[in-house]
């Protein structure tokens, strides 16, 4: 067997990031109040807009109705995607994992899921260019990940791939979950460890570009539109900002030299794309150690084995879902 074969080495002369977020407008574990989810959007673009970054939102339209029918509140929350400058990408219509559904279902998902998104962007004169797969689950065997490659470009879109990828969500469903229990000291302790969790990512990813293709790739970051994010991404950003990052498009990402590699990764789990080139390659698993480990008290609380079931139960009967939305975003009197 030949050696794993790296590419040739290049230095950046800055380091660069697409920040792209998934599960728009909105998600939360414990709520689905527009209030909230309006309150997520508000001030996700409002730090966006501070540290003048360019974002893509990949949008699930089952997210969009209301007892079956399109809220325009909820498309409204789209719109101010594209009002603040960013774009909208397709991440199906219902979240539907490829690795669990027929290859024709999932193709129908994607069309269901890029109706509304496709016109909003033809009011601005702009096309659907990008596509991001549930979980990172991207096919199990190359044919049928070739066949919905195929079928998405027909469609005008590429693949959204993602370098860093941070577990956000973990952090979101443990601060939801502490904030409605009105755990505040749980939720504190939850949110000031979410930054420094995400700067031992990129260092990871760093090194493991550095590692792998001889320079650090313009990276590609994958958070959630949830309230942890709402709540930290202007901390975030700052953090990368003095790691030297500049937030670039996610289409001025991919012109770096390695998003031209195929991905032939036909894995049981969603990973990074530096992950999947690395195994591409050849390389063993334990080229890969070194990733994070997510906080105990994080993972304790976000898969504390309290169901879907129970949380509803203990919202309609408690109310406890309208004090978490107060606390996530009180009302103005």
């Amino acid at each position: 067997m030949n050696a794993p074969r790296l590419l040739r080495p290049r230095h950046a002369v800055t380091r660069e990031v697409s920040v792209t977020f998934d599960d728009l407008p909105a998600i939360s574990v414990t709520s689905r109040e527009p209030r909230i989810q309006r309150h997520i959007v508000t001030r996700l673009l409002a730090a966006l807009e501070t540290h003048r970054a360019p974002a893509i939102g990949f949008a699930n339209e089952d997210k969009l109705l209301v007892r079956g029918q399109r809220d325009p509140a909820r498309i409204d929350l789209l719109r101010a995607w594209l009002d603040a400058g960013h774009e909208l990408g397709n991440h199906t219509f219902s979240h539907v994992d490829m690795h669990r559904a027929p290859l024709d279902r999932f193709k129908e998902d994607v069309i269901r899921g890029e109706i509304v998104i496709r016109d909003l962007l033809r009011e601005r004169g702009q096309t659907l260019r990008y596509f991001r797969h549930p979980y990172l689950n991207t096919g199990t065997d190359l044919a049928s990940k070739r066949q919905l490659e195929e079928f998405l470009a027909e469609r005008g879109c590429r693949v959204a791939p993602v370098t860093v990828y941070v577990d956000d969500y973990l952090f979101a469903a443990a601060y939801d979950r502490a904030v409605m229990y009105a755990d505040l000291p749980m939720a504190k302790r939850i949110a000031e460890a979410y930054v420094p969790y995400v700067e031992s990512n990129f260092e990871y990813y760093e090194g493991l570009s550095r590692r792998l293709l001889g320079y650090e790739v313009r990276q590609t970051l994958l958070l959630h539109a949830n309230s942890i994010n709402a709540a930290r991404f202007g901390e975030l950003a700052l953090m990368l900002e003095r790691r030297g990052y500049t937030f670039v498009t996610l289409e001025r990402a991919l012109e770096d030299e390695a998003y031209a590699a195929a991905d032939q990764y036909i894995g049981a789990d969603g990973v990074s794309w530096l992950q999947r080139w690395a195994l591409d390659r050849g390389f063993s698993e334990e080229f890969l150690d070194g990733e994070p480990a997510m906080p105990w008290f994080v993972r304790l609380r976000a898969e504390s084995g309290r169901g879907a079931r129970l949380m509803r139960w203990w919202n309609r009967w408690t109310g406890a879902g309208r004090r978490a939305g107060q606390l996530i975003a009180p009302r103005q009197e």
